[in-house]
C-alpha cells in the first residue's frame, strides 16, 4: 500500500475503548472491513481477528496488548489503537489515552455501562480525551439502545445524547434515524455493501423529533448567536452545518457525548467513522504541546506544526520476532524521518532512528518520516522505555511521562532446569521493557526471582509468553502481596557507627528525626544541618543508608512508605570518618528510629465489582465479608442483574474468580482494581510479620 500524504486537519488518532465481552475487537474489525483493508470480519471466537494476534488473545478471546492499525475513510487518515478490557491490562488503556487526541467508548447493549466502562472512562476523564459512544450488540436478544442510554445517564453522565436512533428492536433492528438531516439509513442485513437512505418510519417520526430538539437546544449552548436565534426563530432556523459544527465543538471540549448504537460487525459502522471523522477531534484542534527545558527546567510550548523542532513521546515497546525492539511514538510536533538522529531527553542520550514504519496490528510497512499529529512505529533505538521524550538534539524539551501504579500481586518463578536460567533472565527483561507494570526482581535473602503484576491472570499471562516466545519453561509459586510498611507517630534517634581495627578506624554520627509524611508522597529527607557537625560532603551518604534501610524494610522486610526523615545533628573525625561510615550510620538511625516511631504494616485493598443474578445475592455478598470485605453498594441492572461493589484486601481475594463461578453456577462475574493501601488490623499483622521472620 503506498503511503498516502494526508494534511494535518484530516488526521484522526483514536483509542476504540470498553469492558471486557462489549465488542471492542469485533467494532475493529467492522472499520478495517469497511474501509477496505481486510476482506472478512475476523471472530474473536475463532481467533481469526487482526488486532488480537498474540497466541494467549486468540486462545482465551480477550485482548491483552493494545494494537494499532491504520486505514483510511472519507479523505481522513485514522490510527485506531484497540485497547484491552480486562482491568490486569489497564496499563495498556492508560498509556494508549495519554497518546491519543479521541476515543469510542463502546457498550455492550445487553449489559449497558459495565465495571470496567467506568474505569476506561474515568481514565480518558484523566487525559481529557474526547468521545462519543458507540452502544454495540443492540441486534442481540436483550440488547436494549434506550435502557443502556440510561445507564449512561446514571452512572457516567447526563450530557450524553444520541445522534441516531436505531430502527426496529432486537433481532429485527435494520438502520437508524439520523438526527442531524433527519432522514432513515436501513439495511436489510448487517453485511450488505451500503445503506440506503429514505424516509422516517411512521411510527418513529415523534420520538425523533423529540430527541432532535434536545439535540439542538444542546447544540446552541455552544453559540451565543445562535442561541440567540434559536430562542427568536425556533429550531428550523439552524442549518444543518451549524448543527455539526456546535456539537463538534461542544464535543471537542470533553464535556458532551453523541451517542450512536448497532451491530459492531455490520454496515452500521460506517456511520461510527463518519461520527469520528465528523466530530472526533484533529491533532490541530488540540492544545499546543506543553514541555520543560531539560537544562531549565522551564515551560516551553510547540505548535502542532510539521515547521517546529521534533518533540514525540515513546508510549510503547514491543519486541517483534522479525525486527527485534518496536518503539510506537506519537509525534506531536516537528518530522521524525528515518535514519535521524534524535535526543532522548529522558535519559539524556543521543540515537539513532533505523527504520520508520506504518503498523497494521503485526504486520507493518516502511515510510520514510512521520510528521506532526501522526503515530508510527521506530526500529533501532536501543535505550528508549515507554513514557521517553524524543526530540531535536539542537531545542530539547521534555514531556510529561506516562505515570503507572505500582503492581500489587508477586510470585516466585524459576526455570524447570538450570540450562533455562540465564534464557529465563533475558525474557523477563524483555516482557518487563515491554510492560511498565510488570516487574522483575531477585529477593536478597531467598535468592528467588520474584515477579510482580497486576493480577494473577497479568502473571498467569507472562509466564505463558515466557514459555512460548522464550522457550522457557517455569515453576511458579503461590502468589505473594506487596504489602509496605509505614510509621504512625515520630522518633529521634541517634545513629553512632565507629569501628576501630588497626590502623584508619571508621567514625560517623547522626541525629535523625524520623516523622509521617503524607500517603502517597514517599521518602522525603531534609537536610537541616547548622554549621559543619556533618560535612556536606557526607550528607548524600547518609539519605543513601537511610533509603536503602526504608527500602528493604524494618518490621517485616517490605518496603518502608511515606515516611520524612530529617538530619539535624551529629559529629564526625577529622581522619576517621568517611562516606561508608556516615552511610553505616545513617542505616542504624533509620533501623532504630523506624522501630521507635509506632510502625504499621499496610495491604492493598482491591476495589471489587461483582455482577450476579440476583438469587446469588445473598452468597456472594456473605462470602465478601467473608474475606474481610466491606460492601459500599448494591445497585440494580438491565436484565434483573445486581451489581456489588465493595473493597477486600488483596490477600484474601487469590483463586476468587474460580470460587464466585463455583457459587453461582457460572453466571456471576467479578472485576478488580488496586484502589488504595491500609493498615493491617494488629493480629492479621502479627501473623503477616511471624511468618517473614521465619
Amino acid at each position: 500500500m503506498a503511503e498516502v500524504k494526508t494534511p494535518i486537519e484530516k488526521f484522526r488518532n483514536i483509542g476504540i475503548i470498553a469492558h471486557i465481552d462489549a465488542g471492542k475487537t469485533t467494532t475493529t474489525e467492522g472499520i478495517l472491513y469497511r474501509t477496505g483493508l481486510v476482506h472478512k470480519i475476523g471472530e474473536v471466537h475463532e481467533g481469526d481477528t487482526v488486532t488480537d494476534f498474540m497466541d494467549q488473545e486468540r486462545e482465551r478471546g480477550i485482548t491483552i496488548a493494545s494494537a494499532a492499525v491504520t486505514c483510511y475513510w472519507e479523505g481522513c487518515h485514522i490510527n485506531i489503537i484497540d485497547t484491552p478490557g480486562h482491568i490486569d491490562f489497564t496499563a495498556e488503556v492508560e498509556r494508549s489515552l495519554r497518546v491519543l487526541d479521541g476515543a469510542v467508548c463502546v457498550l455492550d447493549g445487553k449489559m449497558g455501562v459495565e465495571a470496567q466502562t467506568e474505569t476506561v472512562w474515568r481514565q480518558a476523564d484523566k487525559y481529557h480525551v474526547p468521545r462519543f459512544i458507540f452502544i454495540n450488540k443492540i441486534n442481540q436478544t436483550g440488547g436494549d439502545f434506550y435502557k443502556s442510554l440510561e445507564s449512561v445517564h446514571n452512572r457516567l453522565s447526563k450530557n450524553a445524547l444520541p445522534i441516531h436512533l436505531p430502527i426496529g428492536f432486537e433481532k429485527d433492528v435494520h438502520g437508524i434515524v439520523d438526527l442531524i438531516d433527519m432522514k432513515a439509513y436501513t439495511y436489510e442485513h448487517y453485511n450488505d455493501h451500503k445503506l440506503v437512505q429514505g424516509e422516517i418510519p411512521a411510527d418513529m417520526v415523534d420520538t425523533a423529533k423529540k430527541w432532535r430538539t434536545k439535540l439542538v437546544e444542546k447544540a446552541v449552548e455552544a453559540d451565543d448567536d445562535l442561541f440567540e436565534r434559536y430562542l427568536e426563530q425556533g429550531e428550523d432556523s439552524i442549518t444543518q452545518e451549524e448543527l455539526v459544527r456546535c456539537l463538534r465543538k461542544l464535543t471537542i471540549n470533553g464535556d458532551f457525548y453523541l451517542v450512536t448504537g448497532g451491530d459492531g460487525r455490520g454496515v452500521i459502522v460506517e456511520k461510527v467513522l463518519d461520527l469520528v471523522v465528523d466530530y472526533l477531534p484533529s491533532p490541530v484542534d488540540t492544545p499546543n504541546i506543553k514541555g520543560t527545558d531539560p537544562k531549565t527546567g522551564e515551560e516551553i510550548e510547540r505548535k502542532v506544526s510539521d515547521d517546529e523542532p521534533l518533540s514525540a513521546l515513546a508510549f510503547k515497546v514491543a519486541t517483534d520476532p522479525f525486527v527485534g525492539k518496536l518503539i510506537y511514538v506519537r509525534v506531536y510536533s516537528g518530522v521524525l524521518k528515518a535514519g535521524s538522529y534524535v535526543y532522548n531527553s529522558t535519559t539524556g542520550e543521543k540515537e539513532r532512528v533505523g527504520r520508520l514504519v506504518r503498523m497494521f496490528a503485526d504486520k507493518r510497512e516502511d515510510i520514510s518520516e512521520i510528521k506532526a499529529g501522526d503515530i508510527a512505529g521506530v526500529i533501532g533505538l536501543k535505550k528508549t522505555t515507554t513514557g521517553n521524550t524524543l526530540c531535536d538534539p539542537a531545542h530539547p524539551i521534555h514531556l510529561e511521562e506516562i505515570t503507572f501504579v505500582e503492581p500489587p500481586v508477586s510470585i516466585a518463578v524459576e526455570p524447570k532446569t538450570k540450562a533455562d536460567q540465564e534464557k529465563m533472565a533475558i525474557g523477563l527483561e524483555r516482557l518487563a521493557e515491554e510492560d511498565p507494570t510488570f516487574r522483575v526482581h531477585t529477593d536478597e535473602e531467598t535468592g528467588q526471582t520474584i515477579i510482580s503484576g497486576m493480577g494473577e491472570l497479568h502473571l498467569e499471562i507472562i509466564v505463558d509468553r515466557l514459555r512460548r516466545e522464550h522457550n522457557v519453561e517455569a515453576n511458579t509459586g503461590e502468589p505473594q502481596v506487596a504489602y509496605r510498611e509505614t510509621i504512625r507517630g515520630t522518633s529521634e534517634v541517634q545513629g553512632k557507627y565507629i569501628k576501630q581495627s588497626g590502623g584508619r578506624g571508621q567514625y560517623g554520627d547522626v541525629w535523625i528525626k524520623f516523622e509521617p509524611n503524607e500517603a502517597g508522597k514517599g521518602f522525603e529527607f531534609i537536610d537541616k544541618i547548622k554549621g559543619g557537625v556533618v560535612p556536606a560532603e557526607y550528607r548524600p551518604a547518609v539519605k543513601a543508608g537511610v533509603q536503602e534501610t526504608l527500602d528493604g524494610g524494618v518490621i517485616a522486610g517490605y518496603p518502608v512508605v511515606d515516611v520524612k526523615a530529617t538530619l539535624y545533628d551529629g559529629s564526625y573525625h577529622e581522619v576517621d570518618s568517611s562516606e561508608m561510615a556516615f552511610k553505616m550510620a545513617g542505616a542504624l538511625a533509620t533501623r532504630n528510629g523506624i522501630k521507635e516511631a509506632k510502625p504499621v504494616l499496610l495491604e492493598p485493598i482491591m476495589r471489587i465489582t461483582v455482577v450476579t443474578p440476583e438469587e446469588f445475592m445473598g452468597d456472594v455478598i456473605g462470602d465478601i465479608n467473608s474475606r474481610r470485605g466491606r460492601i459500599e453498594s448494591m445497585d440494580d441492572l438491565m436484565g434483573g442483574a445486581k451489581q456489588i461493589k465493595g473493597f477486600v484486601p488483596l490477600a484474601n481475594l487469590f483463586g476468587y474468580t474460580t470460587d464466585l463461578r463455583s457459587m453461582s453456577q457460572g453466571r456471576a462475574a467479578s472485576s478488580m482494581e488496586l484502589a488504595q493501601y491500609e493498615e493491617v488490623p494488629p493480629n492479621v499483622a502479627q501473623e503477616i510479620i511471624d511468618k517473614r521472620n521465619k
